[in-house]
């Protein structure tokens, strides 16, 4: 005669390979998938960032002359103009590359953070 399954069986394969699985996995999938993931985020954000503040349309029509002015006045003003605007959009896109730079390092740094204060907080358990 065959045991039936109670109801505990589930549980405890829920609870051993699906809860205590993922635990032991959660380190692994942090820095080899988890990490693959959060460098291609960051890397899309500063090209989608550069896309949209349009730096490489500045730069290719940098000596394009604006509104039709082709004397010399114009095209001084025009490539004048469109420089200031290459290097304020520069900056602004540098600074969006530090700031995604540093999500991706704390990306990496968090879970040694988490680590740092489970042990300083289980030894002021034990002192």
């Amino acid at each position: 005669m065959k045991a039936k399954k109670g109801p505990a069986t589930p549980m405890l394969k829920f609870v051993g390979v699906e809860l205590i699985g993922d635990a032991l996995y959660w380190p692994l999938w942090w820095y080899t998938e988890g990490l693959l993931n959060a460098g291609r985020f960051c890397l899309n954000e500063i090209v989608v960032q550069a896309e949209r503040l349009g730096l490489t349309i500045w730069v290719a029509n940098i000596f394009t002359p604006m509104f039709g002015q082709y004397d010399l006045e114009g095209r001084l003003i025009s490539f004048f103009m469109r420089l200031v605007q290459i290097i304020i959009r520069g900056i602004a896109l540098l600074v969006w590359a530090v700031v995604m730079l540093g999500l991706f390092l704390g990306w990496l740094l968090l879970p040694l953070l988490i680590v740092y204060q489970i042990v300083v907080n289980m030894r002021a358990l034990f002192i």
